[in-house]
């Protein structure tokens, strides 16, 4: 996924790599691509992105990110993924609140297909 700062503040993003299966490891660096360069990272190492500037992670890579002196607008481009089982987490938090509807759906998430499809 690609993370970019749209424009505001200096975005920081936090990085640590992941252990053999896949989960969060706090002892674990890895590699990231800045603005398309090749930049290795140190277990939780803190890029400071200036507007204008990205980082493209790769499967594995865990990130936080928040803006620092001020909002930030960012864009994030990933590929296909499903929420409820392609996210690795730090700690447990909850993504998504729940929603009644009172419609039916537009446009179904990855997630909804189970849910909304007839099995077959």
């Amino acid at each position: 996924e690609d993370i970019i700062n749209r424009g505001g503040a200096t975005l920081v993003v936090e990085l640590f790599g992941s252990d053999a299966e896949g989960g969060f490891a706090e002892d674990q660096g890895g590699t990231v691509y800045c603005d398309g360069l090749r930049r290795d990272f140190t277990p939780g190492e803190k890029l400071r992105l200036a507007p204008g500037e990205s980082v493209t992670l790769m499967p594995g890579d865990w990130h936080a990110f928040w803006g620092d002196g001020g909002d930030v607008l960012i864009g994030e481009v990933s590929t296909v993924n499903d929420d409820n089982t392609d996210n690795i987490f730090r700690e447990p938090i909850g993504r998504f609140s729940d929603i009644e509807e009172d419609e039916a759906p537009r446009h179904l998430l990855v997630s909804d297909y189970d849910q909304m499809l007839p099995a077959g």
